[in-house]
């Protein structure tokens, strides 16, 4: 059994993650601004009041973790650069202030700085709206950093092009820097099979400060 704590819980992605941690039994600690959001009902599901983008409350909520799981987004491009790059320094300077204590940090990333077929990444590919530009260049810019980190023990996790909602198969590819596309060049995975591949890479780690990718 882990203990999870994790940021953004009552998202699309976030809660997905929840429900594999609890159904594989793991504890779950929701942190969330507004705990009255989750009313989720499960023995092992606790929920806490917390803030991502302020260090101290990161410290507060990642005391006694084993793993902090960052899931938060920004809603629309502009919420994204707002939020994911502040993040991930507050969630990395919350954690520092554990020490040795600190939890492994595991983060929902972005597709947009994979590398495509032909070389380049795929940010890069013509006609793409600036609002999802702006989503995925906030995920870069935040794996930018994460890079520069050596003292925190952190993974982040790049979906697939396409990830809705969907079945569970428990089925997936990985690769570390290069967008994954099945035989007819499409890019997908289902939030619950993401899930799936967070919760493995929780209990059998394998990207220690690495970024690494899954797709079909």
């Amino acid at each position: 059994m882990v203990n999870i704590a994790v940021f953004g819980a009552t998202g699309t992605i976030g809660s997905r993650i929840v429900t594999e941690a609890l159904e594989r039994g793991h504890t779950v600690t929701a942190v969330l601004r507004d705990p009255a959001k989750l009313t989720d009902a499960d023995p092992r599901l606790k929920v806490t009041t917390g803030d991502v983008l302020d260090p101290v409350s990161v410290a507060a909520a990642a005391e006694g973790q084993d793993v902090v799981v960052s899931a938060v987004g920004g809603g629309d491009g502009p919420g994204h650069l707002a939020t994911i790059a502040p993040a991930a320094r507050a969630l990395v300077e919350g954690l520092r202030t554990l020490g040795e204590q600190a939890p492994r940090l595991v983060v929902v990333g972005g597709a947009g700085s994979l590398r495509t077929p032909d070389g380049a990444q795929v940010w890069d590919t013509p006609g793409l709206p600036e609002a999802l530009l702006q989503i995925m260049h906030a995920h870069g810019d935040a794996l930018e950093y994460y890079r520069t980190v050596t003292d925190v023990d952190w993974t982040n996790l790049s979906p697939a092009a396409q990830i809705p909602p969907g079945e569970r198969t428990g089925n997936y590819r990985t690769a570390l820097e290069d967008l994954i596309t099945d035989e007819a060049g499409n890019s997908a995975i289902s939030v619950e099979d993401y899930a799936v591949a967070i919760l493995d890479e929780i209990e059998t780690p394998a990207h220690s400060r690495q970024r690494f990718a899954v797709a079909y």
